[in-house]
């Protein structure tokens, strides 16, 4: 059969068994060994079936995943979240907007201990929405605050996005997480500039909190030292050079667990709930892993990657227009799509192009995930608008979407920053060790 007939009769099927709701991984995987039969034989692609998801699970690199999934699990489980949000709220919360303020800053601070944008959402939701609304805060708009502060999940490391990006495009980890820094504490200070102008135009709203005693701030930084210490110890230990990113995942995952009993905060019944909860985690994100790397048999005989990269590079727009459009795709998938499968079914295809038009790979994954974080928050599937709609069944998804529409315009903002000054994602890493 014609390859390019198979290719696009294999995407087609791809959407609709998506649009059906079959599970992402599953629909790769069926798309990817019926499209090599197609192709090829259906010998051959019984054979990848076989060997395919037995070489992922069993690849050393991929620990990393399961490892840092563990170490937010365990952050999370010790309440770790708690003491950041009382923290932010002891120095933010007398302003206008100051809880919604300190909502975004113990997102940011939960972040850099967990890797998932969905559990810093629910999190989030559990630990800080209560105190919102309790305040008198606006119940759609402190729902739009965390759902964007969630997003900060996948961009300041570690990160589970940046890690597939990486073992996929054979791109420095250590180097992706570095990167992440700076774009994610922009984003921090610019979510917090926004709800400063959102309290500006209407302060009803977001009324101001109680001002706390320097004495109380300044104790409120006991409760959080040991998780300040254990991101920089993880991720300062990689931008040094101390040891690999799958040791600094493992030593994550310890050191949570060892905060988490020292504080006595971890029960025996909470550590297994945390290890049942990561395997779960974990064999959901191997399952689309699987399914994606079927599919990229299936693009490489149909030769679709080498196709796409010839069309695009041969456009008459230069690389920004092919930059620009790449984006756009992305934008759309995101509002339809979940990250992971989004940044496991493009990648292959789009990583080459970039390549060949010359674009640093490491800023490159930076713009993958802050377009995925887009994704996180736009209709019609946001993910995080759903998680904390599961969570505060009284707050519609419209009103979640209204909320968190200021805070698209301010992602759209940054990442055009970013584009324009590649160096903010890059002075870090080219300093490493």
């Amino acid at each position: 059969m014609d390859k390019d007939i198979v290719a696009v009769v294999g995407f087609v099927v791809l959407f609709v068994l998506m649009l059906l709701r079959v599970p992402v991984g599953i629909a790769m995987g069926i798309v990817g060994v019926g499209g090599f039969a197609a192709v090829a034989n259906v010998n051959s692609a019984l054979g990848l079936l076989a060997g395919s998801p037995f070489s992922t699970v069993t690849d050393f690199n991929f620990s990393i995943i399961p490892m840092f999934i563990l170490m937010g699990a365990f952050a999370s489980a010790a309440g770790l979240s708690t003491d950041l949000f009382r923290a932010s709220q002891s120095w933010l919360g007398h302003y206008r907007g100051g809880l919604a303020m300190s909502a975004i800053a113990a997102c940011g601070g939960f972040a850099a201990i967990n890797g998932s944008s969905v559990a810093t959402a629910a999190t989030m939701t559990n630990v800080a929405l209560p105190e919102l609304r309790k305040s008198g805060y606006d119940a759609g708009l402190s729902a739009g605050v965390i759902a964007a502060g969630g997003t900060l999940g996948i961009m300041i490391p570690p990160s589970v996005i940046f890690v597939l990006y990486g073992i996929m495009t054979q791109t420095d980890i250590g180097k992706l997480f570095v990167a992440g820094i700076v774009p994610g504490l922009l984003g921090v200070a610019m979510y917090i500039v926004t709800i400063r102008l959102l309290a500006w135009h209407d302060p009803g709203k977001m009324p101001p909190g109680r001002r706390h005693s320097w004495a109380e701030r300044l104790g409120s930084l006991k409760d959080i030292w040991e998780t300040l210490l254990l991101f920089l110890f993880v991720i300062g230990g990689m931008y040094a050079g101390w040891f690999t990113v799958t040791e600094a995942a493992s030593m994550g995952a310890m050191g949570a667990l060892v905060i988490g009993l020292l504080q006595r905060r971890l029960t025996g019944k909470l550590v297994m709930r945390s290890l049942v909860e990561s395997l779960r985690t974990t064999a959901a994100i191997f399952m689309i892993v699987i399914g994606a790397y079927l599919f990229g048999y299936f693009l490489a005989i149909t030769q679709t990657t080498q196709k796409a990269i010839a069309l695009l590079v041969g456009l008459p727009i230069g690389a920004s227009g092919v930059l620009a459009i790449i984006l756009v795709v992305y934008f759309i998938l995101g509002a339809i799509m979940d990250e992971l499968a989004m940044i496991l079914l493009t990648v292959p295809i789009v990583f080459p192009v970039m390549m060949t038009l010359g674009y640093d790979p490491v800023w490159f994954g930076v713009i993958i995930v802050m377009t995925c974080t887009l994704g996180l928050i736009c209709p019609p599937v946001g993910m995080n608008v759903f998680v904390i709609n599961s969570i505060a069944r009284d707050i519609s998804l419209g009103r979640i979407y209204r909320g968190v529409a200021p805070f698209i315009v301010t992602d759209i903002i940054r990442l055009s920053i970013l584009c324009v000054f590649p160096a903010l994602s890059l002075y870090l890493p080219r300093t490493m060790g």
